[in-house]
């Protein structure tokens, strides 16, 4: 363990805890140095502050830079968020497939809300071959009897 993890942990609690209070600006402060540093959990974060100008001014492109970098570290929260992304077109240009494929990986991990999107996405055939047995599937997943 190097000098630097306890400041990064509390510098990373610290944003949490400013981003759960809403003082948005705060958290800016704390976790875009973390965010930067490829702090998953601060890149997520970060994000949804560009996505809806929170404690700063929009940036879509920051917003979908720190959602793909957490994405792709693994962060279900942050698959769900890139899928989102990818079926509003918000953030990025809008792709179906794209969207699918994200809210895929979060739904394997277990994310309810991800297995109710991929759900649905499969009952309409929305960036999927519509399939009833699937959204089955990923309705039963998420809890709902079908």
């Amino acid at each position: 363990m190097n000098d630097d993890e306890p400041k990064l942990d509390m510098d990373l609690s610290s944003g949490i805890a400013a981003f759960e209070a809403k003082q948005f600006r705060r958290a800016s402060e704390l976790l875009s140095p973390l965010a930067e540093e490829g702090v998953a959990e601060a890149q997520y974060r970060m994000a949804i502050m560009a996505q809806n100008g929170l404690g700063m001014v929009r940036n879509d492109s920051l917003a979908s830079r720190y959602m793909r970098a957490a994405a792709e570290t693994g962060s279900a929260l942050a698959q769900h968020g890139l899928g989102f992304m990818y079926l509003e077109g918000e953030c990025v240009e809008k792709d179906a497939t794209q969207a699918a494929a994200w809210f895929r990986k979060a739904a394997e991990q277990g994310l309810a809300g991800s297995q109710t999107t991929l759900a649905m996405m499969y009952e309409q055939g929305n960036g999927v071959a519509k399939d009833a047995e699937q959204a089955k599937h990923w309705y039963h997943k998420a809890g709902f009897d079908m």
